[in-house]
């Protein structure tokens, strides 16, 4: 009998059926995005395995209810939405798609890099306005050659940002939870700093790191305090990584040059402080969103259904094996 697959979403449906082509798969019908919550429940109990799209809560009672379940496999790199901790007493492996996210979403922290020290954005906005003023000083930014960016979570993220830095005339420090080996670090070209250091040193801070009890708000009054004058700060990571209420404060008096953020700490909400702020770059939550990077992701979370049957790597999140994921 072949293994059943509940998938919540109708996106991707024939790449879903060409790499689940060993498995019995239901997914919502042409025309309708997704499956309720209150729907998935109702048949969870008959399925083998779940694949679930970010926003959809797989929780204790939905668990519970799926005697038969073995696997979640969700199409994210981030697992806020599953209750990890009952699916391992349960002995369901939970799974996520890290690697698609990883070359989309260094690209998006380029992105805001380049945008804030050139005034790429406020430039546009002149432009079209027909306000913009020539002149020798004026309209000026920040060279990216031989600045200091600082990498706060040296994961694949931040690696793969090191990489467009470095290629771009930059130096690299970095503070990690755990230093990398003396060799990475001469491949990579970066120099580890204690995290005060790096904050008070870098020209640019990029925020790369997961979201734990630790790394809450590790951008707090007292940090923002430490970075200089002129540093731009960057978070694409997780939201709540910094006090947004101080940030805005410390944009509003410059005591900082400027911040660019693709996540926000109250979910995806846009205080309307920051919306004010002509020193910022704001993106709504985009760095993993192309059309090449969805389409691995899809791929990527069927191939770990799969793989979990029929044998091969799975991007376990509950696992202490090396396949586990960071940032």
């Amino acid at each position: 009998m072949k293994p059943k697959v509940l998938i919540t979403y109708n996106i991707f449906g024939e790449l879903y059926r060409e790499i689940l082509k060993d498995f019995e798969v239901t997914m919502p019908v042409s025309g309708v995005d997704s499956f309720t919550y209150e729907e998935v429940l109702a048949v969870i109990g008959e399925y083998d395995a779940l694949l679930s799209m970010w926003n959809f809560p797989v929780n204790e009672q939905l668990l519970k209810a799926g005697k038969h379940l073995k696997i979640v496999a969700n199409y994210a790199v981030g697992f806020d939405n599953i209750d990890v901790a009952t699916a391992t007493k349960l002995g369901i492996t939970v799974a996520n798609t890290p690697d698609p996210v990883v070359e989309p979403t260094a690209d998006i922290a380029m992105g805001l890099i380049l945008s804030l020290m050139r005034g790429i954005p406020n430039f546009d906005k002149r432009q079209r306005k027909g306000n913009y003023v020539k002149g020798i000083m004026n309209n000026l930014g920040h060279s990216l050659e031989g600045k200091l960016l600082g990498i706060y979570g040296m994961g694949r993220i931040g690696k793969a940002l090191a990489r467009r830095a470095k290629a771009s005339g930059m130096n690299i420090a970095y503070h990690n939870r755990h230093r990398l080996s003396l060799q990475e670090e001469q491949q990579i070209g970066a120099e580890y700093l204690s995290l005060e250091e790096l904050i008070s040193t870098s020209d640019v801070l990029s925020l790369n790191a997961t979201l734990t009890t630790e790394t809450h708000h590790v951008i707090n009054e007292q940090r923002l305090s430490m970075m200089k004058p002129d540093a731009y700060l960057i978070n694409t990571a997780r939201g709540p990584l910094v006090d947004e209420k101080a940030l805005v404060v410390a944009l509003r008096e410059n005591r900082i040059a400027g911040a660019g953020l693709d996540v926000y700490e109250f979910n995806d909400t846009v205080s309307s402080e920051l919306l004010q702020l002509e020193n910022t770059v704001l993106t709504p939550h985009v760095g993993t969103q192309t059309v090449e990077g969805r389409r691995e992701m899809a791929r990527f979370a069927s191939t770990n259904i799969r793989n979990f049957f029929f044998g091969g790597k799975v991007a376990r999140v509950n696992s202490t094996k090396s396949e586990q994921c960071d940032e």
